[in-house]
């Protein structure tokens, strides 16, 4: 029988797409369509050795369905070794929506993506991410369970940017520590890129201890009202990666990190909340190392707000998520000295000790 051109298009896209999950080890990656709703979103399981996959749900206005995959595989992968690295009983998971944020969300299709979730069976726990607000996430409470990071009036924690800037704070301090032999930030020039929820709560940290604090954001309303909020100075300049700074914090979407601005970036540090700050792992981590650039993990130092929803889905206390995340700041600090005893980039030392737990665990359940 021959094949049409619609069905040898979809077995191409189809081998393309196991190529890529095959590349990363994902177990499972699920496509949303409902064509009442306008919903598109790709569900993305990397491992739930662990436990299951938890990770929020990015919208975003994707230029492509082939960006989008890469996004949501980049991420689930990440939400994997923070968990494991954290030592959370949590696998990693992810969730992307294909559309811009202000105009595709509605009811209908916040629950819509609420049943596709709900059709797993408890196998992903999704939460919020950029693009997503608390509402958003009571219209996927009302078609599941398997959500976590609601609002306080719903039993939930709350808003877990508070925990994950507070982890990111800790992170930042380690490194210091680590770089200059104090982890005293009061003083250090510390660029802040992405002043959304994360980023506005890390100034205020870092401004609290009186580090000279520079913000920088695409979105000119985040800028104001941080600026506003907090006294830190908007970036005037040209180019970001070129400016004076001891610490760059990048904050925003990932791969900011790369061999442009590698190039041009004289910091000692770069220690920030952004997912996949590496744009490729395997040529950043040691570029970094080789320029003397101490780089904080991100899925070690953002892990705060994993820490939030698991204490969530445990019954603890925000107090708790927070005592949690305090412990970001000893677990940086061994890994950098990890790294270095090793002579390897941070990226590599991280996903070793990651690895090293899943592998673990993993022999555990196999046995009887």
């Amino acid at each position: 029988m021959a094949t049409t051109p619609e069905l040898k298009e979809t077995k191409q896209a189809n081998n393309t797409i196991f190529k890529e999950m095959g590349l990363t080890n994902h177990e499972q990656v699920v496509f949303c369509n409902d064509n009442e709703t306008g919903l598109k979103a790709i569900i993305a399981i990397h491992n739930t050795v662990l436990g299951p996959a938890l990770g929020g749900t990015r919208v975003w206005a994707y230029n492509s369905e082939a960006e989008a995959l890469n996004d949501v595989l980049r991420l689930s992968r990440g939400m994997t070794y923070k968990a494991a690295i954290s030592g959370l009983n949590l696998g990693g998971g992810k969730a992307v929506i294909i559309g811009d944020s202000s105009k595709i969300k509605s009811e209908p299709l916040m629950r819509r993506f609420g049943k596709f979730v709900n059709s797993l069976g408890g196998k992903y726990i999704t939460a919020e991410d950029v693009g997503i607000g608390p509402k958003d996430m009571e219209y996927v409470k009302m078609e599941t369970d398997y959500v976590t990071g609601i609002p306080e009036s719903m039993g939930g924690t709350g808003d877990p940017s508070v925990v994950t800037a507070f982890g990111v704070y800790m992170g930042m301090k380690a490194s210091a520590k680590f770089v200059y032999g104090s982890d005293a930030l009061a003083g250090k020039k510390v660029l802040v890129q992405g002043v959304g929820h994360v980023g506005t709560y890390l100034v205020k940290h870092l401004v609290k201890e009186g580090a000279h604090v520079t913000i920088f954001d695409i979105n000119q309303a985040n800028l104001n009202a941080c600026a506003q909020e907090t006294g830190a100075v908007i970036f005037k300049g040209d180019d970001i990666f070129k400016s004076d700074m001891d610490i760059y914090a990048p904050c925003a979407l990932g791969a900011t990190v790369n061999s442009n601005s590698i190039e041009k970036l004289n910091c000692a540090i770069i220690s920030g909340a952004a997912n996949n700050q590496l744009e490729d792992e395997n040529i950043h981590g040691k570029m970094l190392m080789e320029k003397g650039i101490v780089w904080a993990p991100d899925f070690l130092i953002n892990a705060g707000g994993l820490m939030n929803v698991y204490s969530e889905l445990q019954g603890f206390s925000k107090e708790a998520a927070m005592k949690n995340a305090e412990k970001i700041y000893d677990l940086t600090a061994a890994l950098l000295h990890t790294a270095r005893e090793e002579n390897v980039p941070t990226i590599d030392a991280a996903k070793k000790i990651a690895e090293k737990r899943i592998e673990a665990i993993g022999k555990i359940n196999r046995t009887l």
